[in-house]
């Protein structure tokens, strides 16, 4: 019987993973001569050969999430360098501008902002997510990250202005990463809600109490923003440099508009930070002022308390001899005197508000 030994064993073994084709990681796919999109549904190799057979027109294919095997096939039909393919399956790239000979690798990160009903029970304030854009001089391809990086819009307001579109793949860089810094400005004032609350709470005078965490998670998230924003000045940066190589000249000065708009959220970032270290420090010492009411409130009522402890103790010895026990008016005369002192201890306490 060892040949059904042997065949059971083998029958255990990990099936191979079945490749999952292309299609399914494609969200859209066009091809645009002179400004216009042509009418129909087409391949992405279709559309590739068509445009290099005829010489005219670019591809726009739009991928989302593609797994290893996916954007290999992809690769491989377009071009792309092997380093780059793994940049796209593997996310979470910080923004960068590569150029590998005539195809250019743009990585952008996207943020939203999380609706919240208050920023005292709110756990994140910003998620973020990824666009890869690769660029040659016939083809435009974009792999999102995220579930929140919908480019349709982006696609359709673009299909209304043909006069961008005949400028070519670059045309649609810009339209994207104009989406993409307009959605920062957006978040960016959002925020701004958010950092006014958490001020208000940190210098209400009837506050008692200050929760610091809600600093915490502001500033925390504040730097989550900024790790997704200020690395793609140096790559618009890069763009907009006069007579760059593939970059025409109408979408250089869009693209300078775009890194304008980026140094606002840059500086508004940078504000935020700082806003959020002062109300720090500011809780910080709040929280400091309001421990050293509560212990001066303590040592107060302690102080209060341990004159009748004190006497009471005294009294309370077992001694046969004790002055004034022998009288019938030591007890109230007792209470009394810890009446008088305990209340004139208060009172001294009080005007120096420790109580």
């Amino acid at each position: 019987m060892p040949h059904l030994r042997a065949g059971l064993s083998r029958s255990r073994l990990p099936l191979p993973p079945i490749p999952v084709p292309v299609a399914r990681a494609v969200v859209d796919c066009a091809v645009y001569v002179d400004g216009t999109r042509t009418p129909g549904y087409i391949s992405y190799t279709d559309a590739l050969h068509q445009v290099r057979e005829t010489g005219t027109g670019f591809v726009w294919l739009g991928l989302h999430e593609p797994d290893a095997t996916q954007m290999q096939n992809v690769g491989e039909l377009f071009g792309l360098h092997e380093l780059v393919i793994e940049d796209a399956i593997h996310a979470h790239q910080r923004p960068k501008l590569e150029v590998y000979d005539d195809v250019r690798f743009l990585v952008l990160r996207t943020v939203k902002y999380v609706e919240h009903e208050s920023i005292d029970h709110a756990s994140e304030v910003v998620e973020t997510g990824e666009i890869m854009i690769f660029t040659g001089p016939d083809f435009v391809v974009t792999v999102r990250h995220g579930d929140h990086t919908h480019l349709s819009g982006v696609r359709r307001r673009l299909e209304k202005r043909p006069e961008l579109l005949r400028l070519g793949p670059m045309a649609v860089l810009h339209a994207i990463a104009d989406r993409v810094v307009d959605s920062y400005l957006a978040v960016a004032e959002k925020m701004d809600t958010d950092v006014e609350a958490i001020e208000n709470a940190v210098f209400e005078p009837s506050a008692r109490r200050v929760r610091i965490e809600p600093v915490y998670m502001l500033k925390r998230e504040v730097l989550e923003l900024r790790r997704a924003v200020s690395p793609l000045s140096m790559p618009l940066a890069t763009l907009t440099v006069p007579d760059r190589p593939g970059v025409p000249t109408e979408i250089r000065r869009y693209l300078g508009d775009v890194a304008d708009h980026l140094a606002m959220v840059i500086e508004q970032i940078a504000e935020y930070d700082l806003v959020l270290s002062s109300l720090l420090d500011a809780a910080t010492a709040k929280i400091g002022i309001q421990q050293n009411t509560d212990m001066r409130k303590i040592s107060a009522w302690v102080a209060i308390g341990a004159v009748p402890t004190m006497i009471a103790g005294i009294f309370g010895m077992n001694f046969e001899h004790m002055p004034g026990t022998g009288h019938t008016w030591a007890f109230v005369t007792l209470l009394v005197v810890l009446t008088v002192i305990c209340v004139g201890l208060f009172a001294v306490f009080r005007h120096h508000r420790w109580l």
